[in-house]
């Protein structure tokens, strides 16, 4: 597993910063003062407002499978991440994983290589939304979201605009939504074919077109499905499913990868 690789490479950050613990305004609160996770989600022009700070499940019940009862022990970084960012096809044998012989022979070569964020470029998509934190600001033409692994700025433009004909490839490529009744349904194509789709290496073509799907429960819950569809290196396309949980009163890190890092010198001498 490479999920120590992506982690140690990111620098640390005085919490003392940047706004935690800040009790918002529009946060609802039960009678003992909490947080109301479970209040009304809150509406913007009569679509739910995704707006806030989110994370993607914790799924350190899978990691305990194989690191053992307490894997946090073994690699501490293990809250930080769910196993999609480790493996997309976690759980599923490999002879039963999609893949054709292109992808896999560069799945198998990137086996022995370090992945592209542990030297300081994008995790990209879909991995971003299973690292750390990220916040989405939703503005009545847009929606932005931020990711604290320290990836460049999503746009996500919700003004009936088409998806560009001919895109230049990007690390985040290029995201188009619209409304679903209150269903968020996002658009995303022209990605690098450099980078990586998880930490194992699973390759992802100029051809892949990535669908997600937001559906804000409650105040405090979201259900995010994310479908990649790649017909170069993929038979048939396959999707991921978890639950985002909101982190009340709180903002999402500066996360400067070459700060401070130390982490080069060693993967250099390998």
């Amino acid at each position: 597993m490479k999920l120590i690789a992506v982690l140690l490479a990111a620098s640390t950050v005085p919490l003392a910063a940047q706004w935690l613990n800040y009790p918002e305004a529009w946060t609802p609160h039960t009678s003992d003062g909490k947080p109301d996770l479970t209040a009304p989600a809150p509406r913007m022009n009569g679509k739910p407002d995704l707006s806030g700070v989110w994370q993607a499940q914790r799924t350190l019940e899978d990691f305990a499978r194989v690191f053992g009862p307490d894997p946090t022990k073994i690699q501490v970084d293990l809250n930080d991440v769910t196993k999609y960012t480790d493996n997309l096809f976690w759980g599923i044998k490999p002879e039963e994983q999609p893949l054709r012989p292109e992808a896999a022979a560069i799945f198998a070569q990137r086996k022995s290589l370090i992945p592209p964020a542990s030297t300081c470029l994008p995790a990209g998509i879909p991995a971003s939304l299973f690292i750390l934190t990220f916040k989405m600001i939703q503005a009545p033409r847009e929606i932005v979201i931020l990711h604290e692994d320290g990836d460049p700025a999503r746009q996500i433009h919700t003004d009936g605009r088409p998806l560009p004909k001919d895109p230049q490839p990007s690390w985040m490529g290029y995201s188009v939504g619209k409304w679903e009744g209150d269903t968020l349904v996002v658009e995303t194509i022209g990605f690098k074919e450099m980078s990586w789709l998880d930490l194992e290496g699973h390759p992802g073509s100029e051809a892949l077109r990535i669908r997600e799907t937001y559906r804000r429960r409650d105040f405090g819950h979201m259900d995010l499905e994310v479908t990649l569809e790649d017909p170069k290196f993929y038979t048939r396309p396959f999707t991921i499913k978890t639950n985002l949980n909101l982190i009340p009163d709180s903002d999402v890190l500066e996360n400067i990868c070459a700060e401070n890092e130390k982490d080069r010198a060693h993967i250099k001498s390998r």
